[in-house]
């Protein structure tokens, strides 16, 4: 789908666009230590975040590395890691 310039553009419009490919960091999360309270997925500004098979995994083809899930997450399972390329 083209987006033109000057276009509006709803919320949350990386379902549109993928938009991950150019992000720096990516959340890498910790199994053992998530509660599955559910607040990543909550406050993920891009719904990108999910609950796969009982574990709460970020879909990185609309993940844009903005650290929301890692500073929300109470039992600080998630980090903030320098992807590689």
């Amino acid at each position: 789908m083209a987006i033109k310039a000057g276009s509006l553009v709803d919320a949350c419009s990386t379902r549109i666009t993928k938009t991950g490919a150019w992000r720096t960091f990516v959340p890498q999360f910790d199994h053992d230590k998530c509660i599955k309270c559910s607040l990543c997925e909550i406050y993920c500004p891009e719904g990108c975040i999910h609950q796969v098979d009982g574990l709460f995994v970020p879909d990185l083809d609309y993940c844009k590395g903005c650290s929301v899930c890692a500073n929300e997450c109470p039992r600080m399972a998630i980090t903030m890691v320098l992807e590689e390329k």
